[in-house]
């Protein structure tokens, strides 16, 4: 479902986010193919510098579809900026995606807080993030972040997954899972 970002896979991610419905919600958008593959390098190389964390969203054929990314990670929190191609919106990939890197996110990189931030005039990804079980409206409980993303105006919500939300879930689902396990 993730795997690495590599340069191979830039034609494909730059034709689905090419796409009229997805362009405007990606974060580091390209207007050439050749633009898309100077972002991707400059991405990859920030990570290996620690500045953030990137994955390529695959299919079931190990196809690229989208990407997923954790950006401006400071003291363990960072912000979540995700986009999946047209031809598979509405398939599930997008919530596998996110909880298979918020595994890798809170376990493997020590990550505590994961914020989003969405236009309120994205319906698509409100709808999207409210499906999250473990998400919280972050707008009063992080008054600064939030602040911090509407300092010209308005538009951005602010939701946030604290590690302890996301573990107390996974741990939930996981009893309702096995209901004759005993809990001690």
């Amino acid at each position: 479902m993730l795997k690495k970002r590599d340069l191979y896979e830039v034609p494909v991610l730059y034709e689905l986010m090419s796409h009229p419905e997805v362009f405007p919600y990606v974060r580091h958008k390209a207007a050439t193919c050749d633009e898309f593959y100077f972002i991707t390098k400059k991405t990859m190389e920030a990570e290996e510098h620690g500045e953030l964390i990137s994955r390529t969203i695959v299919d079931e054929y190990q196809q690229p579809i989208g990407t997923i990314n954790l950006f401006d990670i400071e003291n363990n929190h960072g912000f979540l900026a995700t986009w999946i191609g047209q031809p598979y919106f509405g398939k599930g990939y997008n919530r596998l995606a996110k909880e298979q890197f918020f595994d890798e996110l809170f376990f493997d990189h020590d990550i505590e807080t994961i914020f989003m931030k969405v236009r309120k005039t994205n319906i698509r990804s409100t709808k999207a993030v409210l499906k999250l079980p473990y998400v919280a409206l972050g707008n009063t409980i992080y008054p600064e972040v939030y602040q911090k993303v509407n300092q010209q105006e308005d538009i951005y919500d602010i939701f946030a997954i604290s590690r302890e939300h996301y573990i107390s879930y996974q741990q939930f689902a996981n009893l309702e899972a096995n209901p004759d396990h005993e809990v001690v």
